[in-house]
């Protein structure tokens, strides 16, 4: 697994070579997530929703969002494979908004400052672009828990 970059990872712009690995880390940081919002939706709303199964979803979700020009993506790169991700795009030139899209941490790397050093960075980018205001969102489920928490520690 990714070796530890608990201070400072290196942060750098997301390739196209990347893609299958941040969708193979992406796979393993919802994994949990997934679990937890599809318990609470129930099977009948959870395969509406997600279908058969939530990783081909998910893996179309992120492969969409790493390739949507409109958004810049970037990895935390941990001995020379990605341990994080983060997308970010302006929603909102004339109102100033801009939104980070999705971020993960492999769960390998999580509450190290992987995940804390990727929105910061999307946030900085954000601001470069003119944006006063960035949004981001998460679920109310247990499994976004670890999320609420870091968006909460970041203001």
């Amino acid at each position: 697994m990714p070796a530890d970059t608990s201070r400072h990872p290196l942060i750098r712009a997301a390739h196209p070579n990347d893609h299958d690995a941040i969708v193979a880390l992406a796979l393993r940081a919802w994994e949990t997530v997934y679990a937890s919002v599809n318990g609470v939706l129930g099977p009948e709303l959870a395969l509406a929703l997600h279908g058969e199964d939530w990783r081909d979803d998910q893996a179309r979700i992120t492969r969409e969002r790493l390739e949507d020009e409109s958004a810049r993506a970037w990895v935390a790169e941990a001995g020379g494979a990605p341990a994080g991700f983060v997308t970010a795009a302006v929603v909102e030139r004339r109102r100033r908004t801009g939104q980070v899209v999705i971020v993960a941490a492999d769960p390998a790397v999580q509450r190290r400052g992987v995940g804390t050093a990727l929105v910061e960075h999307a946030v900085r980018w954000l601001r470069e672009q003119g944006m006063r205001v960035a949004v981001i969102g998460t679920g109310g489920d247990a499994g976004h828990a670890p999320a609420r928490v870091l968006y909460a520690s970041l203001g």
